[in-house]
């Protein structure tokens, strides 16, 4: 079969590459010795004149469009760290080389180039090329050039090609890595220590959502694709580790749109003889650093809005966000009552309530969750949802967990854990009649956390905060999409030959 067909290479590319083989040039060379990135010759050799330097210079990368004027060439070169223009003379290099250019190397091709910095008349850092190698011969063409790449499921799908041709996007994901990088700096500095616990799971738990189901051959058992790893980590705790965190990959079964994809990142961070309150100060403490190393202010400009993330943040009860927000006392309300309300206000699953507290949950996500614009904690949420949360010190039928809230997102979750054994097997029963009764995102009994927590786990406070949503927040980004490098997309209709398409 046609290679061009089988790998939708550019013919024209492939018959030259097939040239070059039949020359015996050394195609896709192992390795290339580099003296300098190009970040390094811009640091290096800032102040060049309009002579070439003295030192010689090989640096690599991959090649924009030549833009040639006979007997010479100006071209760019990019790599990870910066973009330099390149001067080719026929001259320089010989006729050979220069004929050779011009044949094979195309715009996308890896090369390897040596040389002299200068400085040209217009001002622009420039290497006088002396030797030139291909190292890696681009067998696609790159998107046009004035007009990138557009398409945006194209982008998601072939991030690679996103990458090389949207400087925006490499931004994005350096950003990315930099927020993840001063999480561990914040977190280490503060004495905790990171783990790593398992993703594939025999109980899933830890938070309400809908699992992804594997079979293990071997152990000829259903495992679970970790929904979070919450129950692991106190695991941890009990075993005597006082300060845990973890930076984990989750997979829930679930819907995906703007702000959700069923792999996505978040950490989880536990604390032993801490609560909730103490769990708020080190979120808002966390995310304020992040926000200021990141943006050098603590002011974050976000569709139109600008968001203050200087400490310190709101902080309301579930119960008074619905009065101040939508209007609603539930303290003087019956359940009848506040299911008409919804009702009038075309709230989704009020009929679903069985209680007033059950109620308030669908009102706050319904009214309220959308109009949280600037950084707030809401806190005092009630048991029935929230069967890992220790029950309030004060308030009856209610639980020590608090949300974070920006733009409408939830951004962090946290608790004062619950350690009382007997209470938290009761909870998992509860949580399990759902199950069975068909709520698909109900948590599992798992007996031997509850065993765990019958040996003692100390007053503990924990919170897991989404690293995809702080990124968009950081970055500006409406989607979740642009801030996952490989987001879960659909099949596309044609499959791929030679495979089933059950496969």
């Amino acid at each position: 079969m046609d290679p061009a067909e089988t790998l939708n290479l550019d013919e024209q590319r492939l018959a030259r590459m097939e040239e070059l083989k039949d020359q015996d040039y050394p195609l896709f060379p192992p390795k290339y010795e580099r003296t300098h990135t190009i970040s390094d010759i811009r640091e290096s050799f800032a102040g060049a004149g309009h002579e070439k330097s003295s030192e010689r210079v090989c640096t690599a990368g991959r090649l924009s469009t030549p833009r040639n004027h006979g007997k010479t060439i100006f071209t760019d070169i990019t790599d990870e760290t910066g973009r330099l223009q390149l001067y080719i003379r026929k001259n320089d290099i010989g006729d050979e080389k220069f004929a050779f250019f011009n044949r094979y190397i195309e715009r996308g091709d890896i090369v390897g180039v040596g040389g002299h910095l200068f400085t040209t008349k217009v001002g622009e850092l420039t290497l006088w090329v002396d030797d030139i190698v291909l190292l890696s011969k681009a067998l696609c063409a790159l998107p046009e050039k004035f007009h990138g790449l557009r398409d945006v499921e194209k982008r998601y799908r072939q991030r690679y090609l996103d990458l090389i041709v949207n400087e925006e996007s490499r931004k994005i994901f350096r950003t990315r890595s930099g927020i993840i990088a001063h999480i561990r700096e914040f977190l280490n500095g503060r004495g905790f220590l990171e783990f790593e616990t398992p993703i594939l799971q025999p109980v899933y738990g830890g938070a309400n959502a809908r699992p992804f189901t594997t079979y293990h051959n071997f152990l000829d058992q259903n495992l679970f694709l970790r929904i979070a790893p919450e129950l692991y980590l106190k695991r941890l705790v009990v075993g005597g580790f006082e300060k845990v965190y973890e930076i984990a990959r989750n997979f829930r079964n679930e819907d995906i749109d703007t702000k959700h994809n069923p792999e996505f990142s978040m950490v989880e961070i536990y604390e032993a003889y801490h609560d909730y309150l103490d769990m708020m100060a080190l979120t808002e403490e966390m995310i304020s650093a992040i926000v200021f190393r990141t943006h050098g202010s603590y002011d974050v400009t976000y569709e139109e809005q600008v968001l203050h993330f200087k400490p310190p943040w709101k902080r309301i009860s579930m119960s008074d966000a619905v009065l101040e927000f939508a209007g609603i006392d539930i303290s003087v309300s019956s359940l009848d009552e506040l299911r008409e309300i919804a009702k009038e206000r075309k709230v989704e699953d009020y009929e679903k309530a069985t209680c007033v507290r059950e109620m308030l949950v669908i009102l706050f996500e319904g009214l309220v969750e959308k109009q949280l614009v600037q950084p707030v904690f809401i806190q005092d949420f009630p048991v029935e949802n929230s069967p890992l949360a220790k029950r309030h010190r004060e308030k009856e039928g209610y639980v020590e967990r608090f949300e974070l809230f920006v733009c409408g997102m939830e951004l962090a979750n946290g608790f004062s854990e619950l350690n009382d054994p007997v209470d938290q097997r009761d909870r998992f029963m509860e949580q399990d009649e759902k199950r069975r009764h068909g709520d698909m995102e109900a948590q599992m009994i798992d007996h031997d956390f509850i065993t765990a927590l019958a040996h003692g786990m100390p007053p503990t406070g924990g919170v897991g905060i989404g690293i995809d949503r702080l990124v968009m927040l950081l970055t500006g980004n409406s989607s979740i999409k642009e801030v996952i490098l490989f987001p879960s997309m659909r099949r596309e209709t044609a499959e791929i030959p030679g495979r089933e398409a059950s496969e």
